[in-house]
């Protein structure tokens, strides 16, 4: 089994800078499909970024261009670099695993989770 926790979260000013981390620990997620989700108060759960194990990378459109998921083996850890941030991006952060090395938006279909770090942008 494989636990995630995500460190990083934050408050911020628009149009500042965060990076938020998920480190991965009791089995190696080198070979998972990584993804990050965020909720607001009252919203569903959406898809942010995903990264396959190749280093294929996938966006959801309101953070293309501005956000950037990556991973390091080595440490077994999932990154997400927020650049450019804007008061909408406020919202609980999860990392999520899939065991199934495939790329998929739903979070319905990813099979660990962290317990969310928060990030809160300012006006």
């Amino acid at each position: 089994q494989v636990q995630l926790v995500e460190s990083g979260g934050g408050l911020v000013q628009a149009g500042g800078s965060l990076r938020v981390s998920c480190a991965a620990s009791g089995r190696s997620i080198s070979s998972y499909f990584m993804g990050w989700f965020r909720q607001a108060p009252g919203k569903e759960r959406e898809f942010v970024a995903g990264i396959h194990r190749s280093t294929w990378t996938a966006y959801a459109d309101s953070v293309k261009g501005r956000f950037t998921i990556s991973r390091e083996n080595a440490k077994n850890t999932v990154y997400l670099q927020m650049n450019n941030l804007k008061p909408e991006d406020t919202a609980l952060y999860y990392c999520a695993g899939r065991y199934e090395p495939s790329y998929t938006t739903r979070w319905q279909e990813y099979d660990y989770w962290g317990q969310g770090t928060q990030v809160t942008v300012s006006s």
